[in-house]
């Protein structure tokens, strides 16, 4: 079964129920699922911010559920390192965690962000979009 590791932002479409959601699903169909710890801390974060209640809160813990959640190890710190370190394309920490972890796990990047992590593809991230414009 092939992997993907699924960005914050298109899980944030799946929970939201977001009309890009109907985009993306048929890509991440039949596929292993996984996120990285930074998107979980992402949607977490979200979720206080917007000040959701108990129920929003809870249909975000089950839509977690079906993802693999990959956690960060040494291995993932030294890809961190090496993506923060790429000269002349300033990335956020968050944005540098998912993709350490895609290249730490060898995994695909599901994103609608392409923009944010393109230049990266120099050391072998491979990205995966619906390429449609919001």
């Amino acid at each position: 079964m092939d992997k993907l590791l699924v960005d914050t932002c298109v899980v944030s479409y799946l929970v939201k129920n977001h009309s890009l959601a109907l985009h993306y699903r048929p890509l991440l169909e039949g596929k292993l699922l996984n996120l990285s710890f930074m998107s979980l801390a992402e949607l977490y974060r979200w979720s206080m911010e917007r000040h959701w209640g108990d129920k929003k809160i809870q249909q975000l813990e089950e839509a977690i559920q079906q993802y693999v959640i990959l956690p960060s190890d040494n291995k993932t710190c030294w890809y961190w390192a090496k993506v923060r370190s790429v000269k002349g394309h300033p990335i956020s920490e968050g944005d540098a965690w998912i993709a350490a972890t895609a290249l730490c796990y060898d995994m695909p990047l599901v994103t609608h962000n392409i923009k944010h992590f393109q230049h990266l593809q120099e050391l072998g991230l491979v990205l995966q979009s619906c390429h449609i414009t919001t």
